[in-house]
């Protein structure tokens, strides 16, 4: 624990020694930044980037039917994953709306792991157990608080992992397992998941293993990057952010970046994920994602078209630049992309839009910002 009620992670010592920026993340004392977002957003993207990102949830649903009950309260058909398979879901209200988003893993067909955002790791407890069958045949195991979670990406990631934990741990995209016999003694769990785009692996541990696996990371040239540049990596390949991209009407909160009421309130249609939404099976909400997909707004990418202030969430969105254009929208997440030359990029929700159309950002009370619908990711 750190001051007052902020969390600090297994590693918050090993960040200072790193000369790490540290900021309240969620309630967490986490690294913003080491050097700068810049340098280690293109570090991740050209070497390795090495993550603390144990203020995110770890459950374990476990039982004879976990698979189908999942199903049945998921947007993703589970049942289609095999063991040793990860995949991406939404889980929605009964109005549609998203409640969070998750990366699942499946451990065995009696056993799915479950990655909840920060914010929403006791929401999604309340809400999992409210929904868990009465006869007691499918239980919840919370490892949060016991478990560290560490994220090697970036092209280097796997000549890193086999030089610290063995080739016997290194695992394909998208696949998982447990962690085998390894020098350091490292156990636990691996996954072949991250959220910047790139080649990588998270990694769940016990919090007293987390300082030792990183300082060996580290040796074999991992990079150590902070939230900022997290931010940055999984702007650029379009990953939706709980809270800034979504937000779930049950918390009885509204956006921080001066959208209007409840425009963050969204169904899986809207968000046009092109993956993790299977309309081949029944689950909660299911009838209002229907109801949505052929009309409504979509969420989309825009990519600047000229120098100006840069997008940011809230920045109005209209289909022309003079006064009587029509307002088609709202940025939720927004900035100038490392990897693009700072080029301004930006995704929201927009209504009556297509592709390569041209849209004016307001990208400050004096200037819009003409930019171009595009489908992410942007690199």
């Amino acid at each position: 624990m750190g001051d007052g009620n902020l969390v600090r992670t297994a590693l918050y010592e090993n960040h200072l020694q790193a000369g790490a920026n540290i900021v309240d993340f969620h309630g967490f004392e986490l690294p913003i930044w080491y050097t700068s977002i810049q340098e280690e957003h293109l570090s991740c993207r050209n070497k390795s980037g090495l993550f603390d990102v144990s203020h995110m949830g770890f459950f374990e649903f476990e039982g004879d039917e976990v698979l189908s009950w999942l199903n049945s309260i998921g947007t993703q058909q589970f049942i289609n994953f095999a063991s040793g398979k990860c995949g991406y879901t939404h889980f929605l209200d009964e109005n549609g709306h998203i409640i969070d988003d998750m990366i699942f893993a499946i451990n065995s067909e009696n056993s799915v792991f479950g990655v909840p955002n920060a914010s929403m790791i006791s929401t999604m407890w309340e809400w999992f157990n409210s929904k868990l069958p009465s006869d007691g045949s499918i239980k919840i195991n919370d490892f949060s608080n016991e478990t560290s979670i560490i994220a090697l990406q970036g092209p280097e990631s796997v000549s890193i992992l086999k030089n610290v934990l063995g080739e016997g741990n290194v695992v394909s995209r998208f696949s998982c397992q447990d962690i085998v016999e390894n020098d350091l003694g490292i156990t636990g769990w691996i996954q072949g998941t991250g959220y910047t785009g790139e080649r990588g692996v998270e990694i769940f541990i016990p919090n007293n293993q987390a300082a030792s696996l990183w300082d060996s990371l580290i040796s074999y040239g991992a990079i150590p990057v902070g939230l900022g540049a997290r931010d940055t990596l999984r702007l650029e390949k379009g990953y939706l952010l709980s809270g800034q991209d979504f937000m779930w009407p049950g918390l009885g909160i509204e956006s921080e970046s001066n959208l209007p009421e409840g425009f963050l309130f969204r169904n899986s249609a809207e968000t046009n994920v092109p993956f993790g939404l299977n309309l081949d099976h029944d689950f909660i909400g299911k009838e209002s994602v229907i109801n949505s997909m052929n009309s409504g707004a979509r969420w989309c990418g825009l990519v600047c078209q000229e120098r100006g202030p840069n997008p940011r969430p809230g920045h109005m969105v209209f289909d022309g630049p003079t006064d009587s254009a029509n307002k088609v929208g709202y940025v939720t997440s927004g900035g100038p992309s490392p990897s693009l030359n700072k080029t301004g990029i930006a995704m929201g929700y927009f209504e009556n839009v297509s592709m390569g159309q041209e849209l004016w950002i307001q990208a400050s009370s004096r200037r819009r910002v003409k930019s171009i619908i595009v489908s992410t990711p942007f690199v």
